[in-house]
């Protein structure tokens, strides 16, 4: 897919459009744009059978999403919480984000904090969105650039949990899951899609009212990680070499949406703050 300045679909003469067929080059409108796994294509370059290459038989591997995945099992299992009450005990206090022992000079909480889970529910529900937003990223960004946005959009989701609750005891993925969304939601802005007309949109409104809504969860935690992944997916330099990220990720978000709306269903209160 090809972005180029204002023209008007060579359907639909009367909408403009900065959105170009990525096969022929003619400018489509969002009705006329067909996701295909090497861009958006006009209804009639779609219905070529052209081979490609999808990112799922690329054989890239999400070697960063496995690591981060396997880490915070192995961490879990050694906080000693197997199911659904909070934790408590040594690695968990000594891990915490917590705003008196950050200020002590304990900076490392800032990332430890993102690996530490309240309990069961918390962490299937983090690792689920992490698995599916990473395995469609990680092969299209390259794993230097996906831990990049990764641990970028973990420490700001930390820095917006210490502005808003200082105080409170901070522990989960979420923030830096946030930040995945908010840089798959620029990139599909950068592509002519409004990011609200598709399900990334959806579920990013959707986990801010839980933020809201659902009691001990760190809203600057998800607030601060959002930003965070916009930021990263504002830099010129990060957007230049994807074409093929935007329909993925459209094509991931029912997906996530799906499996957020069963997880939340069965979702209670926890006693720590969860991110």
């Amino acid at each position: 897919m090809t972005a180029t300045g204002t023209q008007t679909c060579y359907r639909h003469p009367s909408r403009e459009t900065g959105v170009s067929c990525s096969s022929c080059g003619r400018p489509i409108c969002p009705e006329c744009m067909t996701p295909t796994p090497v861009g958006m294509r006009c209804p009639e370059c779609a219905k070529q059978r052209t081979p490609v290459r999808t990112m799922r038989n690329v054989g890239s591997e999400p070697r960063v999403t496995i690591a981060i995945i396997v880490l915070c099992v192995v961490v879990f299992l050694a906080e000693g919480s197997f199911g659904f009450n909070s934790p408590s005990g040594t690695l968990f206090d000594k891990g915490a984000l917590f705003g008196p022992a950050v200020q002590d000079g304990q900076y490392y909480r800032l990332i430890t904090s993102g690996f530490l889970h309240v309990n069961l529910l918390h962490i299937g529900f983090n690792l689920y969105l992490l698995w599916i937003l990473g395995k469609m990223l990680e092969p299209a960004l390259g794993s230097l650039r996906f831990a990049a946005l990764y641990f970028t959009s973990l420490l700001w989701g930390s820095f917006g949990a210490l502005v808003l609750q200082p105080d409170a005891l901070t522990v989960g993925a979420s923030g830096a899951i946030f930040g995945l969304m908010g840089a798959a939601a620029v990139e599909l802005r950068a592509r002519g899609v409004n990011p609200f007309k598709t399900d990334i949109g959806l579920l990013i409104l959707v986990n801010l009212v839980f933020s809201f809504v659902i009691s001990n969860v760190s809203v600057g935690g998800h607030i601060g990680g959002l930003i965070g992944g916009v930021l990263v997916g504002l830099v010129p330099g990060w957007r230049a070499s994807r074409t093929n990220v935007a329909n993925s990720l459209k094509g991931a978000a029912s997906t996530q949406v799906t499996g957020w709306r069963r997880l939340s269903g069965r979702s209670g209160s926890a006693t720590r703050g969860e991110r």
